[in-house]
């Protein structure tokens, strides 16, 4: 049985993450539910206090194949590396040319720079090429 997920990204800037991955995956921010024009409209009706406004953001995949994924603010800072990461497929797979798939992740990799992401390392192996990355808040994701 096919069960739907959501990935969930712990931040200290629900907002400011949303806007990077948004970047990185192609995806967009999660619309209102139908008959409500903004997020703001919505929680006043569900009694949500305002302060909350902040506490999350939310991004889909345009196409609606991909999980959601909802970045929740927490007090504490990212302390340890992940037990788990995203790769972030840009190259093509295994039927590209290797020089033509390395210029793609090195492409993608400097826009994701530019959005905010630093470079941690780079591997070649027999399994592929990858770049090792870390988001605004630090969280390791590689491009391949």
């Amino acid at each position: 049985m096919n069960r739907p997920i959501q990935v969930v990204f712990d931040a200290n800037n629900p907002s400011r993450l949303a806007d990077f991955w948004a970047v990185a995956l192609g995806y967009v921010r999660q619309p209102p539910p139908p008959g409500y024009d903004t997020w703001d409209a919505f929680a006043a009706d569900r009694g949500i206090p305002g302060d909350q406004s902040e506490a999350f953001d939310a991004l889909v995949d345009p196409d609606g194949h991909r999980p959601r994924i909802l970045f929740q603010k927490v007090p504490e800072g990212k302390v340890a590396k992940n037990r788990v990461h995203l790769d972030v497929h840009v190259g093509g797979g295994q039927d590209v040319d290797p020089g033509e798939r390395q210029r793609r992740i090195e492409a993608a990799a400097s826009e994701l720079v530019e959005a905010g992401a630093v470079e941690i390392d780079r591997f070649d192996d027999p399994t592929g090429w990858w770049i090792v990355m870390q988001d605004p808040e630090g969280n390791e994701f590689c491009v391949a």
